[in-house]
């Protein structure tokens, strides 16, 4: 009967382990799509700034 509980409990924790790295690679890929969308972001911010630095009103 140990060995089933000691098999069990190891199992758990890989478990645990694995759905623990599937959420980091979650985040780390969130982290990725917010980084560029902002840099989309200030690129297109600077360039309006250009284009209307440039064009006279």
């Amino acid at each position: 009967m140990k060995r089933v509980v000691d098999g069990a409990a190891k199992a758990m924790v890989a478990l645990a382990v694995l759905m623990c790295s599937g959420c980091a690679v979650v985040a780390v890929a969130d982290a990725a799509v917010t980084v560029a969308a902002t840099v989309v972001k200030t690129g297109v911010q600077v360039t309006g700034a250009v284009v209307g630095a440039v064009i006279p009103d």
